[in-house]
């Protein structure tokens, strides 16, 4: 069951992870590509808030600390 909540924070994250997944398809790099596809995914499977924010978050942090 999917409540109000879950829902924004799922939009949240997608649009972010849109925004990562551009940016790594033209910038060629494959972590922020990566990570956005997972950012735009994983709120289908995650339906606890706590949980949806803080894969979220370490998601959007992972470019950033991870280089190739």
């Amino acid at each position: 069951m999917i409540d109000t909540g879950t829902l924004l924070l799922g939009l949240l994250f997608s649009s972010i992870g849109l925004g990562y997944f551009i940016y790594g398809k033209r910038q060629a790099n494959l972590v922020a590509k990566y990570a956005g596809l997972a950012l735009m995914v994983f709120p289908y499977f995650v339906h606890n808030h706590l949980a949806i924010i803080i894969i979220g978050i370490a998601l959007m942090a992972l470019p950033k600390y991870v280089d190739f």
